[in-house]
């Protein structure tokens, strides 16, 4: 199981969002500089989080991209949920018509209880948990380094 840069990009995109929440929008290429993420894409992945809901675009000179909600109300799964659509284990969990032996299957318990457990952590981690996480690591950080 691996997500694919959409998945990884977008969150990424967003955490720079949720960063930023309160202030001015970002522009795509603030975002694309910060987060190392070519403009063009940022673009592709806006255009599905702003259609389902997750961003705002506002228009004109000091416009660019805001989160449509607060960060403590976005979590990482809604964001996966959108670009990279239900996260998949093994095809047998959903696809039971492409499988003979379903009765006997000695795995695909593990396979849903793996995919469970990951779609709980992804959709109870928001955005602002990981803006806390990262500004706690700087702290650590800077202290370690005796700033």
């Amino acid at each position: 199981m691996k997500l694919s840069t959409r998945g990884r990009y977008g969150v990424k995109a967003m955490f720079e969002l949720a960063l930023n929440y309160g202030s001015e929008p970002l522009s795509i290429k603030t975002i694309s500089e910060k987060q190392n993420i070519s403009e063009y894409y940022l673009e592709q992945l806006f255009g599905s989080l702003r259609k389902a809901g997750l961003i705002k675009s506002i228009r004109g000179a000091q416009g660019g991209y805001v989160l449509s909600r607060p960060p403590s109300e976005i979590t990482v799964g809604d964001i996966l949920d959108v670009l990279e659509g239900p996260i998949e284990i093994s095809e047998c969990i959903d696809d039971e018509d492409n499988c003979s032996r379903i009765e006997y299957c000695a795995t695909r318990l593990l396979w849903i209880k793996i995919r469970d457990s990951v779609n709980q952590v992804t959709h109870s981690i928001t955005l602002e948990d990981m803006v806390n996480d990262y500004k706690s690591m700087n702290i650590i950080t800077s202290i370690k380094r005796g700033e």
